[in-house]
């Protein structure tokens, strides 16, 4: 059976796949001859840049992890301003990160076509927050395609291409985790000579200051033409072939659905047995085409608009209408909640509600069960992984401070140390965020090293930042310096575990593996003593003595310690040793020397340790042992025992 990854790079047009939305726009982009790829994973995005990491090299496309959205976004621009078809992706709040060359380089337009791909989250079931990319877009100026399933999202990649180059403008392809992680059928178009050859593309960049150079004189000059642009670019997605108007032309309702909503407002009605109703699909939620409103709002009587999060194609068809004095009812966020993603009950209840129809199942019933069938299921929250060398971090900094510091953290797996038993986890904001909150901490709680505050006496406050590897390159490295700079007093451990494990074991510089090949390696601990930390050092998290020693005793240093606790993510190191057939040592219990003291279930939380109600001792579930021997240096009895022989 073929791997999806040779799929997508298969010359049979025509041939029918099943892929998920990520590699289908994977797919799209090659299809449209890109030329160069660069962005920083995140969740629900990955899977495109990890399937262009795969295939790259293969199609003659340059393609990188880049650092940060920032970096990634400014690596594509510069290509597409040298004539080169581009493209950058990321989640949504990575949008924020390259937010600032984003705002700024809109209105230099580009050369070669530039698509930013943002995934958004709603319900945020990997995210910090639910932004919503059509906001930022609308606020840029920026055209918003949105696919409503995996094949479309093919299509409208190459679509994105060709819209970006015609008008020189960017080009935003906005999908969701549904979209991006739904599966579907995509059928293969013509790869261009390029990408079947893997011969490698080249631009030209034209020196132009008076475009290229973002001084006031010129942006004064970039807004009136960027708000022209957007809408001729409004008047060409009239007839965009991702927007189209379907059911009974003389229908005296209509819908608006853009994206995946569509999809769930054709179940939805469907469902509830509906016919009589004109259907608006959009594919551009921004800008909505205000010709194709014109056709669709003819005859029609109340408009509902379903989509998720925020009223964006709402507000944009009210304004729209009023101008025009079309005075029908149009509702939106009366009806659809704009928090949390659509479902397929949501768009039945908004649909039912609005023609003042029963829904086809009590849906209070249905809750009702739900919330006994809550009551019975145990609880079941994440946990770092067995072996994760993270907890043995995170419980020789407990026991260093004595669980009496302040723990600001970060964006990473590492973030579940917010749970029982380790508790080490106070703060988490942003990338970055935990180094910038720990000197905020310590300038609030008597942590600098001010002479003034010294002579007071007063006991400082312990303040132990922790963040990932790929993270502190991400946005950690402004943080640690401004710590530095301003002699704060923190301690930052750094959470080295060598790959970018939470979005799917990405390389980044702490590894210095790149998809074509060998890059450099940047040493975290080299990075911090270039920076002038007061104290920094590297010790391995399987050695909680050594890491505890280690912690406390930079905890003894005035000023900015850094410390690297450097360990391979431990699922990553059972698979590789998995695939070579390797084996591990695994642990048991040795019964005679078990007191029941549960150290290891209430300080250390290993998921492999389990509690024997019958006899009130520890146990090991051997399938879920990954062979650390963590649980046999916290246990103050010496019962954990490695069995010998190891676990396939």
């Amino acid at each position: 059976m073929a791997k999806v990854t040779d799929m997508v790079l298969w010359d049979k047009p025509g041939e029918k796949v099943l892929l998920l939305g990520n590699q289908a726009i994977a797919r799209g982009a090659l299809e449209a001859n890109i030329a160069v790829y660069a962005a920083y994973p995140g969740t629900p995005s990955s899977e495109l840049t990890d399937t262009m990491a795969i295939v790259a090299k293969k199609a003659g496309v340059y393609m990188e992890y880049s650092t940060n959205e920032k970096v990634a976004f400014e690596t594509a621009l510069a290509a597409a301003w040298s004539g080169l078809r581009a493209m950058t992706a990321m989640k949504h709040v990575g949008l924020n990160v390259a937010a600032d060359t984003f705002m700024s380089a809109v209105g230099m337009g580009v050369e070669g076509g530039f698509v930013i791909m943002v995934a958004d989250d709603p319900s945020m079931w990997s995210s910090q927050n639910e932004q919503d990319t059509r906001v930022y877009a609308k606020f840029a100026n920026v055209p918003v395609l949105e696919p409503s399933d995996p094949h479309e999202a093919k299509e409208m990649t190459k679509y994105a291409f060709e819209l970006s180059e015609k008008f020189k403008h960017f080009v935003i392809l906005r999908t969701t985790t549904r979209t991006s992680h739904a599966r579907g059928d995509v059928i293969l178009g013509e790869l261009p000579e390029e990408i079947k050859t893997g011969k490698r593309k080249f631009g030209n960049f034209k020196k132009d200051p008076s475009r290229f150079v973002d001084v006031p004189a010129n942006a004064r000059k970039f807004h009136p033409i960027i708000l022209e642009k957007i809408e001729k670019i409004r008047e060409e997605l009239n007839d965009c072939p991702f927007n189209w108007i379907e059911g009974k032309e003389d229908a005296k309702v209509g819908i608006i659905a853009p994206g995946l909503s569509y999809a769930y407002v054709k179940e939805a009605l469907h469902w509830l047995g509906v016919e009589d109703v004109k259907v608006l699909k959009l594919g551009t939620p921004f800008p909505v085409p205000y010709g194709l409103l014109e056709k669709f709002f003819d005859g029609i009587e109340k408009v509902l608009i379903v989509e998720e999060l925020e009223p964006v194609v709402e507000e944009q068809v009210k304004t729209w209408a009023y101008d025009r004095g079309i005075r029908i009812p149009i509702h939106g966020k009366d009806l659809v909640p704009r928090v949390y993603e659509m479902t397929t009950r949501r768009a039945v209840e908004a649909i039912a509600k609005f023609l003042g129809i029963p829904t086809p199942v009590n849906y209070e019933e249905l809750d009702a069960k739900y919330k006994k069938a809550l009551e019975i299921v145990p609880p079941r929250p994440p946990s770092l992984c067995p072996a994760c060398p993270h907890r043995n971090s995170f419980f020789a900094i407990k026991k260093a401070t004595h669980s009496k510091g302040i723990y600001p953290s970060d964006i990473g797996c590492y973030t579940l140390g917010l749970l029982p038993p380790l508790n080490a986890v106070d703060t988490t904001v942003a990338m970055g965020a935990s180094i910038g909150i720990a000197h905020g901490l310590s300038v609030a709680l008597n942590g600098s090293l001010a002479e003034e505050e010294r002579k007071t006496g007063k006991e400082k406050k312990v303040i132990v930042a922790t963040i990932g590897d790929s993270t502190f390159y991400h946005t950690g490295l402004p943080a640690l310096a401004n710590a530095i700079y301003n002699r704060s007093n923190v301690l930052v451990v750094v959470l080295d575990n060598l790959v970018t494990a939470m979005t799917g074991d990405q390389p980044n510089p702490s590894t210095g593996q790149t998809p074509h090949g060998e890059g450099r390696r940047i040493p975290i601990e080299d990075v911090a003593k270039a920076m002038g930390a007061d104290f920094v050092a590297v010790v391995d998290p399987y050695d909680i003595k050594a890491t505890y020693e280690t912690i406390k005793k930079a905890l003894e240093v005035d000023g900015v310690s850094v410390v690297v606790t450097r360990q391979i993510c431990a699922l990553y190191r059972i698979g590789q040793m998995r695939r070579k057939g390797e084996k591990w040592p695994i642990y048991y219990v040795d019964e005679e020397k078990c007191t029941g003291c549960k150290i290891c279930i209430n300080a250390y939380g290993c998921p492999a340790i389990y509690w024997d109600e019958e006899k009130k001792q520890a146990r090991i579930e051997p399938s879920m042992c990954w062979g650390c021997g963590g649980c046999a240096q916290i246990c103050p009895f010496g019962a954990f025992k490695p069995v010998e022989g190891g676990e396939e």
